[in-house]
């Protein structure tokens, strides 16, 4: 037994052995310096770019930084890096050509990072989905809507669909559609509307609101009244105003109209006939 410990320790090529101890400094090294050259990424970016555009680019630092130590330690193990790349080159067309959906949302992923629509923490709207942007990933967006629920957006669906960025600037508009009878004065009516933005502490005096005649309606005046607000305080606002419109045309005695339905037979000037039909007593 000891003679064929000795035999293996002999046939052992001290080339090899420093070889591979040359490789496992280059790995330690590469680690210390992508992780040192990622750190500095984030210090240079957070001033200038987003978190996930931050994140992106010490992902690209650290990977590749280390990807050239590895192709070094490879290349000191007797390793023919042509040969490495000619079948990464390979295995990647190959891989392109079996998941095109995946490459079209990578490239998807990367123009979305390059317009900066959106950030995470952003709210959008995207079709009938409404949420807050939990993460930017390379293949999807991921969103979280205002009942708690999770959806994954691919970022494919992103590029070819509007996408509507509700928190990317710090007011937003109120868009009241209202009805008032034939009767009323408009111009009450306006001072009325007036009145109550201005008792509304969430209502902004500028941009100032806006009061637009918008047609004669089947059973109504419309109107649309327009109110500004801040960002958080917009769904305070739209549950808040309504109520005090209705208790202000109330106090005022303005009425709110609804739909109203006529019958007739005949000619249209003559009242609608009843008869009352009195119910006999049966024996």
């Amino acid at each position: 037994m000891g003679e064929l410990f000795t035999g293996m320790i002999d046939s052992i090529n001290p080339a090899t052995v420093a070889a591979v101890f040359r490789a496992a400094i280059l790995l330690a090294i590469g680690l210390l310096v992508a992780s040192l050259a990622s750190r500095l990424t984030r210090r240079l970016t957070q001033d200038h770019f987003g978190i996930h555009s931050q994140t992106l680019f010490r992902r690209i630092v650290f990977y590749g930084l280390l990807g050239l130590f590895i192709a070094s330690a490879m290349r000191e193990l007797g390793f023919s890096l042509a040969v490495i790349m000619g079948a990464a080159g390979v295995l990647t067309v190959a891989i392109g050509f079996a998941s095109q959906t995946t490459a079209s949302n990578l490239i998807s992923g990367l123009f979305l990072i390059g317009e900066r629509s959106f950030e995470i923490g952003d709210t959008i709207r995207v079709g009938g989905t409404t949420g807050e942007v939990l993460s930017i990933d390379a293949l999807s967006v991921k969103l979280r809507t205002f009942d708690n629920l999770f959806v994954r957006i691919p970022n494919e669906t992103l590029i070819k669909s509007e996408v509507t960025t509700l928190s990317r600037f710090p007011i937003r508009r109120l868009d009241l559609m209202l009805g008032v009878a034939y009767k009323e004065d408009i111009g009450r009516v306006r001072e009325v509307l007036m009145a109550v933005a201005d008792a509304n502490t969430l209502c902004l005096d500028e941009p100032a609101p806006l009061f637009i005649f918008t047609g004669f309606g089947d059973s109504a005046l419309e109107i649309q009244f327009s109110v500004w607000a801040k960002r958080e305080n917009f769904l305070a606002l739209r549950n808040g105003i309504t109520a005090d419109i209705k208790a202000a045309f109330d106090e005022a005695g303005i009425e709110i109209p609804f739909p109203h339905r006529s019958i007739y037979v005949g000619e249209v000037t003559k009242p609608f006939p009843v008869v009352m039909v009195e119910e006999r007593e049966k024996p």
